[in-house]
């Protein structure tokens, strides 16, 4: 989660929400992400699905399977359905998303993913709330 923090640091940086990913097999780190929906101008750049993406080049196959999903911010319902479809293994979020977080989709298909929550969810938390501050705070 450490990794993901620090991707987290990185989106919020250029300005993007701060939420990063780390995709993990067998103790490795495969596949990082961070938000980059604005810089990117695409509404699919969300941190879970880049990581996932990046490992599932790494491994050369589209089932992420024995591979764990280390994110900031509890996933939102079209990260955690590419989650079941990729059958990933496992997610690890820190914040919960009271108004957008889906991980009860995660659960309950032919594929569940075994879901971990609030690890490191204070630090987490406090960028999300921090950013969320700063642009309120802005003029205009």
């Amino acid at each position: 989660m450490a990794a993901a923090l620090e991707l987290a640091q990185a989106a919020a940086a250029i300005g993007e929400v701060p939420v990063g990913a780390v995709a993990v097999k067998d103790g490795q780190i495969i596949g990082r992400g961070y938000n980059r929906r604005e810089i990117d101008h695409d509404p699919l750049a969300h941190a879970e699905l880049l990581a996932m993406r990046e490992a599932s080049q790494a491994l050369k196959a589209w089932r992420l399977t024995g591979v764990t999903v280390y994110v900031t911010l509890e996933p939102c319902a079209m990260c955690a359905g590419a989650m079941v479809q990729a059958r990933l293994t496992r997610v690890v979020y820190g914040a919960a998303d009271p108004k957008q977080g889906r991980a009860d989709l995660l659960v309950g298909h032919n594929h569940t993913v075994e879901v971990e929550r609030g690890v490191r969810e204070q630090e987490s938390s406090a960028l999300l709330k921090s950013f969320f501050a700063g642009l309120r705070s802005r003029p205009g």
